[in-house]
């Protein structure tokens, strides 16, 4: 079985290709905007470098799509949070490219990795299953092209089979460098992480649901065994509250009103001293909690990590500096 991967070098692209190699019968082609280099899990790799933002890019994605029992889709960019019009050629655009391409090719099976963020608001005090409206958190630029792709997708639903995983926030050791830099910047030097952090200061409802990369691959593999159709959550239990997030970091969780939160990330964004604009502090207080029991009922995938695992390995992973290796920005 052929598999074509874009954004084969990223956090997930990575995790994918570690698990992947573990399937004889599975020969993987992967894409990003430049090759990585040999090691491990590039090594023995076919390699097409395509930026999907870009002209020209249809006719690389044909070329490498021929013959693909399998395409899943993975390539996203997160920054630079201030030229939303590269990111929304990208992540939009570059997306329309991919599915239009492969219903051209005639791929039969189309892998889209959404995630929770292209789900409408929701409460922290139930779970919700994949019937969930997707229409995005409006003020977050990633919730908001994450919600377009999914209703561009529903055009490709007549031609292609497409499977569409919404996982939570997905960590690993291995990125912790890699989702330091996309989202705490020189604010917040990786050596805190290395020691104890004795106050959080939070809202009570910034509540998460993470997932480690492994357990996502994991499912990937599964959803390409299976083929289901449609939206498949993935998340680990437990949920993740402000008080298990600072009790994970070495300290206490302190109480601070959602408004105050979001005026400091809004000013420090402007100020050009951290990366992260405010809409993602909306998309952590408004996305809803999923209930991922069709990925366990219907695929049998287990997560091997918890989410506070998950968690762990990524302070490890952001205080020892480490990346995937030889990853180029997607």
């Amino acid at each position: 079985m052929k598999v074509v991967v874009t954004g084969a070098s990223g956090n997930v692209g990575t995790a994918l290709l570690r698990r992947l190699a573990q399937e004889p019968d599975v020969q993987v082609h992967g894409m990003s905007r430049r090759p990585p280099g040999d090691a491990p899990p590039y090594r023995g790799v076919p390699w097409t470098p395509v930026d999907l933002g870009r002209a020209g890019a249809e006719e690389v994605l044909k070329t490498a799509f021929e013959g693909a029992d399998a395409v899943v889709h993975l390539a996203w960019m997160i920054q630079p949070s201030r030229d939303e019009r590269r990111l929304y050629r990208t992540n939009v655009a570059g997306s329309a490219q991919v599915f239009s391409t492969a219903a051209e090719v005639g791929v039969p099976h189309l892998v889209h990795m959404s995630s929770v963020g292209a789900y409408s608001p929701g409460g922290k005090d139930r779970h919700v299953d994949e019937s969930w409206p997707v229409n995005g958190v409006t003020s977050s630029f990633y919730s908001r092209h994450k919600a377009a792709v999914e209703h561009m997708l529903n055009k490709f639903e007549s031609q292609l089979l497409i499977s569409r995983p919404r996982p939570g926030l997905i960590l690993q050791s291995d990125a912790g460098s890699e989702i330091h830099g996309y989202f705490l910047g020189k604010l917040v030097p990786k050596s805190l992480f290395r020691q104890r952090i004795p106050v959080l200061p939070l809202p009570r409802r910034l509540v998460l649901q993470f997932v480690h990369a492994d357990d996502v691959a994991d499912g990937l593999a599964l959803i390409l065994k299976h083929r289901p159709h449609g939206a498949v959550n993935l998340v680990a239990d437990p949920v993740v509250t402000p008080r298990v997030l600072a009790e994970v970091l070495g300290g206490r969780h302190v109480p601070v009103p959602e408004g105050l939160v979001r005026a400091l990330a809004s000013v420090s964004w402007h100020l050009r001293l951290q990366p992260t604009p405010p809409g993602w502090v909306d998309l952590a207080l408004k996305s809803p909690l999923l209930d991922a029991s069709r990925a366990r009922i219907e695929l049998g995938w287990k997560p091997q990590f918890d989410a506070q695992e998950a968690l762990r390995a990524l302070v490890r992973g952001i205080g020892e500096g480490k990346d995937v290796p030889a990853s180029p920005a997607l």
